[in-house]
């Protein structure tokens, strides 16, 4: 039994006097052999109060007892945390070799009995990381005040699968080039604006090379989805929203050249809009933000002839301008392929079809009555094409298509003045293929709908309801040195919050159906509902479902809405018991 799977067996007694919540977010179990052996090793323990600007940052040593050290099969990541009091969501960045491997949030702790929540994640990707020694940082700036008394008290483990005959070693890259901040005292991630911008050197003899984005909006950008054009923005009261548009597009830039561009998926944190919608199952991507890949094959002609290059990444809209708002934190990697010759790649790039910016669209209505429609709209296409010759002589033609859709429309309907609803549908999708001698090398085709229908019951603001249906539907296959997935998820959720003179309060309920499969045959799919921060029901089923419970339902708390509460336009509530 894998040494992961025997904590979490343990967790409901030792939990059964205590009663925390069990937040989880629904996702699947990390693909790896179960037949394979194991061995699972503490990369760091640390509680995280006042810790603004202050990491946790250990030595990590590659483990010597699962077979060969960088021949491994597998390995996954094992994130618990535990927290009680109140205290907001706040953002977690797991940097290890001076590259970002994972992105996550916290749910909302709440007083009384606290709450706990374990995740898993695959990290197989990141092998050349793990075979060799080197500084491991974990970021979660917290701070503790009055009425913010939740601390956050952390345990990493990552598990090694031992390759063998029947499980050979994950495919990887030669090396790992980071796209980052490059701090050994602070996360890769950078905030932009402005752009982020850094030089590195390919290896000449280069014949892959595979961009991984991270990008989220914090601050004025946590919304983004909800931000509207500004030429409609003075039509609106006061505080509604913030300006800039809902459109974002994060850009990859190589010497200035647009390499690819990602459409990304709205992830709502749980202090988000209505926390009460996200106890005890938080909405997808909140604990495992996605990434997006991009093919810079394309460039070796131009990134092998052994000087430094510039790449740059940054999020715009659909503003004639192109600003945002402040921020958004970005980083990213190079997973780079060497050739066996290390004889240096020559060739050229022999078709470049990208235009700097997606072509974009606004209208809008301004009704008597106050009522305000904007709709924007925006496309991407991008192609590019190259031949090179390696030392070892191979010859590759490379072709790179991006063709990427986007439409948002945001409905603000008035009542006396007042904003009495505030929704927004929106869906983004696109197709990306690249294909190496005509073999598919990168696959990724999405739909990320996005619809919120939130009503103000009183002229205030202060109580009101809001319905979220929110989906990631993704065929990442196949994904560069990856599996590759096929993942549907749908949450449909609805919450209330008021607050009254004699208190606050609030419910929720979610309703999250789950699929996923990879071309190994792996599946798993998971049906979970919740109220009033119960699992009302729970269904898992596939290859990759636990033979044994390992999420359990959350154990009952007050109704009584604890934590912090954000709404677009930046009115922020500081809920307490």
């Amino acid at each position: 039994m894998a040494n992961w799977l025997k904590v979490l067996l343990l967790v409901p007694a030792l939990l059964a006097a205590a009663k925390p919540l069990v937040d989880f977010q629904v996702a699947q179990p990390p693909p790896l052999p179960k037949g394979a052996k194991q061995c699972t090793v503490e990369i760091l323990q640390h509680t995280f109060a006042n810790s603004y600007g202050s990491p946790a940052i250990v030595q990590y040593t590659p483990p010597t007892d699962c077979g060969t050290v960088g021949s491994w099969t597998g390995i996954s990541l094992n994130f618990t945390v535990t927290s009680n009091g109140t205290q907001y969501d706040r953002l977690g960045t797991l940097t290890f070799q001076e590259v970002e491997i994972w992105r996550t949030s916290t749910p909302e702790p709440t007083s009384g009995d606290g709450i706990i929540w374990t995740h898993l994640k695959d990290v197989t990707r990141y092998t050349p990381l793990f075979a060799k020694a080197g500084t491991f940082l974990l970021e979660l700036d917290n701070e503790l005040a009055t009425g913010l008394d939740g601390e956050y008290a952390t345990t990493l483990h990552a598990t090694f699968y031992e390759s063998s005959a029947l499980y050979p070693p994950a495919p990887q890259a030669n090396t790992i080039i980071p796209l980052g901040t490059l701090s050994n005292t602070s996360t890769a991630t950078a905030s932009v604006p402005p752009q982020f911008t850094i030089n590195a050197t390919i290896p000449q003899n280069a014949v892959q090379i595979y961009a991984e984005l991270y990008a989220s909006g914090n601050g004025e950008e946590e919304f983004w989805y909800y931000n509207t054009a500004n030429e409609y923005l003075s039509d609106l009261p006061s505080g509604t929203t913030y300006g800039g548009g809902p459109f974002r597009e994060v850009r990859l830039l190589v010497d200035g050249k647009i390499a690819g561009a990602a459409l990304p998926y709205a992830v709502i944190f749980t202090g988000g809009i209505v926390p009460t919608a996200w106890r005890p199952i938080t909405s997808y991507g909140a604990l495992d933000l996605p990434t997006y890949f991009l093919d810079l094959t394309p460039f070796v002609p131009l990134l092998t002839d052994g000087k430094p290059h510039t790449f740059a990444i940054d999020v715009v809209s659909a503003e004639t301008n192109h600003t945002i708002n402040s921020n958004w934190y970005v980083s990213g990697n190079l997973q780079v392929v060497t050739d066996s010759s290390s004889e240096p790649t020559t060739g050229n790039m022999t078709q470049y079809t990208a235009s700097p910016y997606a072509v974009t669209a606004t209208t809008g209505s301004v009704g008597a009555n106050g009522d305000v429609k904007v709709t924007v709209k925006a496309t991407r296409e991008i192609q590019i094409e190259s031949t090179f010759k390696s030392g070892s002589g191979k010859v590759t033609d490379v072709v790179w298509k991006q063709s990427l859709s986007y439409q948002n429309v945001q409905t603000y309907a008035s009542n006396n003045s007042i904003q009495a609803s505030i929704n927004v549908a929106q869906t983004a999708t696109g197709t990306m293929l690249s294909t190496h001698n005509g073999i598919a090398a990168v696959a990724d085709t999405f739909s990320y709908p996005l619809n919120i229908n939130l009503t103000l019951l009183t002229p205030d603001g202060d109580s009101f309801t809001a319905l979220f249906d929110h989906s990631y539907n993704r065929v990442l296959q196949p994904s560069p040195l990856t599996l590759g997935s096929t993942i549907n998820e749908r949450q449909l959720a609805t919450g209330y919050f008021a607050i009254t003179s004699s208190g606050n309060s609030g419910n929720g309920t979610s309703n999250n159906t789950f699929s996923y499969a990879d071309p190994k045959g792996n599946t798993y799919t998971r049906q979970v509902d919740a109220s009033l921060n119960n699992i009302t029901q729970d269904h898992q089923g596939g290859s990759l479902a636990p033979s044994t419970a390992i999420l359990f339902p959350g154990f009952p708390l007050s109704q009584l809405a604890l934590g912090s509460c954000r709404l677009p336009g930046g009115r922020h509530f500081t809920i307490q018991a």
